[in-house]
């Protein structure tokens, strides 16, 4: 990112290419239309790169994918109408999840906006329906507004909880000519703590003698920080879905989930809680809609958004600040101090206690999970909703921050695996990506594998076929419901992976999987695993 120098008027759409090229953008993904031709004008000619999926829900899945391995904003273009509108599911997923994605769509010319004559890709009014689950939802209606507009937009996406944002451009304001001068990329800090705040922590963090910390996906960034926190009072590191990895093997990681008896306990135990970069949603604290998590008078919230220290537990201490800002404050204030809460022991008491409660089914999938990461070091494993992936949010500890994230949390959508790991592999070539797929959850978004290929992504699609939507039908029979809908056919997947000509494996024992993993990531494309949970021997208990 930097300073880019443009002289010459430009249209809107060679101008904003310029400005996302200036603040960092190296990639978009989307379908172009009659309605967005102009903002492809500039693209051929810059340094970003465009990916084509075969459905604009796919654009905005990949963007997520990306945005969550590079720590920078996914970038989806997309057509007005029913291209935005199939945007939307993955925009949601992506406000729920705290992902950085900008959506950039058309809309029609502004003469006709808000007059329902029928034009072509027309909606009611599209920027009114997208603000309801975007950060920013804006109309350009000025060219000459597009500079302070992208500024706007960089600066949400860099100081506030991350989300979606949306910035629409009628279609006759694409192609009208600008001068910008010179584009400064946009750099904006997040919050940080007053010192008395830190202070009050410091206090805490010295008093503690049982001290535990709650790590969510807005810490990733502080991983360093965050363990040397936790290797000063000595606390035990529990990781919700979105922030597993990041202590990996580390003798103080607890990678469970909340919703877990054990890790209540733990919690309930300590006496004192430091949660970083967690929304402490149900989906992560309260899985199983019990109620069960405990009430926590000694918790500390440290969070980038004020709304959301005012939801959820309420906190002795909240704390509004980026966590890396925070730490950078509290950890010279804690200088010397060594803790001596036997954090080391009681992570490990909680570890097996959770491992032991999980059925025979859940331990041989997470076993298949480890297989994954001990055959591929440094492996990326992006899951839809489906089991497998439901018994790793459980317990699971893959091998590296970023390494593990799915859509089986927050907004929970169906075939987000199979483009977001696409959108993980562009963003992080060199790093071996597989995505678990349920085969019902795979019709959503199959042939976002013909999209692989065109990209080159080296994507394992491990599709764990239970015929249908398993987890459902399983449900359904726990609460004494006859299993209705939850049994749609499947195509045979090797053979649909030949009709794109990707390689495919489908396993006949699940001591094969480790001989596939390693043959199938020598590849320089796309392929395709698929493990049958009772054809394929040893899938599961």
């Amino acid at each position: 990112m930097g300073i880019m120098t443009t002289d010459k008027t430009k249209t809107v759409g060679e101008a904003l290419i310029d400005i996302l090229e200036a603040n960092g953008v190296d990639v978009v993904f989307g379908i172009p239309g009659v309605h967005t031709v102009e903002l492809y004008r500039g693209l051929a000619g810059s340094k970003i790169r465009h990916i084509t999926p075969r459905h604009e829900q796919g654009a905005g899945f990949m963007a997520d994918g990306y945005a969550r391995v590079t720590g920078k904003p996914g970038v989806a273009l997309v057509i007005t109408g029913p291209g935005l509108t199939n945007t939307i599911t993955a925009m949601a997923q992506a406000y729920q999840d705290s992902v950085p994605m900008l959506v950039i769509s058309g809309v029609n010319a502004r003469s006709s906006l808000g007059h329902g004559k029928g034009r072509l890709h027309e909606l009611p009014d599209q920027r009114a329906m997208m603000a309801t689950l975007a950060l920013m939802s804006h109309t350009l209606l000025d060219p000459n507004d597009l500079p302070s507009v992208l500024a706007r937009t960089f600066a949400i996406l860099q100081s506030s909880r991350p989300g979606p944002v949306h910035i629409e451009i009628p279609t006759d304001v694409m192609a009208e000519k600008i001068s910008i001068g010179a584009i400064t990329a946009t750099a904006v800090k997040g919050p940080r703590a007053a010192r008395s705040g830190v202070e009050k922590l410091a206090d805490k963090c010295r008093q503690a003698t049982r001290p535990a910390i709650l790590c969510g996906g807005g810490s990733i960034g502080a991983a360093d920080q965050i363990r040397q926190l936790a290797e000063q009072i000595d606390a035990p590191l529990i990781t919700t879905v979105n922030a597993r990895g990041m202590f990996a093997g580390h003798p103080l990681s607890v990678p469970a989930s909340p919703s877990l008896a054990p890790v209540r306990d733990l919690l309930a135990d300590s006496d004192l809680v430091i949660a970083l970069g967690t929304q402490m949603g149900q989906t992560d604290y309260d899985m199983y809609a019990d109620g069960g998590f405990p009430e926590l008078d000694n918790l500390v919230r440290v969070d980038i958004d004020a709304d959301q220290l005012a939801r959820g537990p309420s906190a002795s201490l909240p704390v509004l600040s980026t966590v890396d800002q925070l730490l950078g404050d509290l950890l010279p204030m804690l200088e010397g101090l060594t803790g001596h809460a036997d954090g080391a022991g009681r992570a490990a008491a909680c570890r097996d206690a959770v491992f032991a409660g999980l059925g025979p089914k859940m331990k041989a999938e997470v076993r298949v999970l480890e297989t994954i990461v001990e055959t591929l070091p440094g492996c990326i494993i992006v899951g839809d909703s489906t089991q497998v992936i439901y018994s790793g949010n459980l317990y699971f500890e893959p091998g590296r921050p970023k390494g593990w994230f799915n859509a089986a949390t927050g907004f929970g959508a169906l075939g987000y695996g199979p483009p977001a790991a696409i959108g993980a592999s562009v963003g992080e070539p060199e790093a071996p990506v597989v995505c678990i797929v349920g085969d019902g959850g795979f019709q959503f978004s199959l042939a976002e594998i013909g999209s692989a290929r065109d990209c080159g992504a080296r994507v394992i699609f491990l599709v764990w076929n239970n015929d249908g939507y398993g987890e459902i039908r399983n449900y359904m029979l726990d609460c004494g419901i006859e299993p209705e809908g939850v049994t749609p056919s499947a195509p045979d997947f090797s053979k649909i992976a030949e009709a794109y000509g990707l390689p495919a494996v489908l396993l006949g024992d699940v001591s094969e999987l480790a001989g596939a993993l390693t043959e199938l990531a020598g590849v320089s494309g796309p392929s395709l695993i698929e493990i049958h949970e009772t054809n394929t021997h040893g899938a599961t208990a």
